[in-house]
């Protein structure tokens, strides 16, 4: 595990409160702004390039895991969400929403280190996570106009546009430079190496820019952090009760076990706070409860990790 994405938590934080500070300038304020989606696109890129979309074709070996893993991810998990959503954030729409494209696009990356820790299947969840990563850049807009189309606050036009901008276009490059070098695997592995913590830097300087230009937002609706914590706490909650259930009535393994519990447990915050901040510019609010959703996220699966450990030993 890299040193960086140990400290994920806590650099989401320092990032945090730099923007902050850094907000009290208001020539920085003004112009911090215009640097969020461009660093979240390049975070995007660099992600995509980590993912080997190759091994697509390995999740199906395993037919009983993927579909019960789609199943739990694409079709429980949005409408647990939904009904936290809605008995806890029902009167606050951009709580609502930002809690929805939380909850609704499944982790593709820090989910196989605690997976690893767990003694999990890496494999498997390995071989999940393009599956995973294609289902919700095709779904998250069908989610958004499912659950918030009558908000007011989503425009299909707009929500189109930035899945395009944000997910496409770096996918559809990093997809292009990924053929480039296919015949060129010495140069491909050392690149990968040489990128791997680039996308926690990239993340961390666009909530650093999006707090400098919305902290005051922040700031002036910190009840709203408090009203977050109940939906997003219970949702991990049940969440592990539900994948523990499933897996044992499937008959898995402890190791295949943990694999579907982490990749139904972990959410992809950057890909969601990709799309928040070019399809709801002026909802700040949105963009707030997916950089507060890491937070907790990373404590939740290094908790998860240690309790299926220690399960596992009791039952040795």
């Amino acid at each position: 595990m890299k040193r960086c994405e140990k400290l994920y938590s806590l650099i989401i934080l320092i990032s945090v409160i730099a923007g902050l500070l850094f907000g009290m300038s208001e020539p920085l304020r003004e112009s911090a702004g215009s640097l969020i989606v461009p660093l979240l696109i390049v975070m995007l890129y660099v992600t995509f390039l980590q993912i080997r979309f190759s091994d697509l074709m390995d999740a199906f070996k395993n037919r009983k895991f993927t579909v019960i893993a789609i199943l739990i991810n694409f079709i429980w998990v949005p409408l647990l969400a939904a009904g936290l959503g809605y008995l806890f954030l029902g009167s606050h729409p951009a709580l609502f929403i930002g809690f929805i494209m939380l909850m609704v696009t499944p982790c593709t990356d820090w989910y196989l280190i605690f997976t690893g820790i767990a003694r999990g299947n890496v494999a498997l969840a390995a071989a999940i996570l393009p599956v995973n990563l294609l289902l919700q850049v095709v779904l998250l807009p069908l989610y958004l106009l499912i659950f918030a189309g009558s908000s007011g606050t989503v425009e299909p036009a707009w929500l189109l546009e930035s899945v395009i901008l944000v997910l496409l276009v770096p996918l559809g490059i990093a997809m292009l430079t990924k053929g480039l070098l296919k015949n060129k695997r010495g140069l491909e592995e050392k690149l990968l190496t040489r990128i791997g913590a680039l996308p926690v830097i990239f993340l961390s300087l666009a909530i650093t820019a999006m707090f400098t230009s919305q902290g005051e937002v922040l700031l002036t609706n910190l009840e709203m952090v408090v009203l977050l914590l109940i939906p997003i706490v219970l949702f991990f909650v049940i969440n592990y009760l539900a994948g523990q259930f499933a897996g044992r009535l499937a008959g898995f393994s402890y190791r295949d076990r943990v694999s579907l519990s982490l990749t139904t447990l972990a959410r992809n915050s950057p890909l969601a706070l990709a799309i928040a901040m070019t399809a709801f510019p002026g909802e700040p609010l949105i963009a707030l409860t997916l950089v507060i959703g890491p937070l907790l996220e990373l404590p939740v699966l290094a908790a998860v990790s240690h309790i299926l450990l220690k399960g596992r030993k009791k039952a040795d």
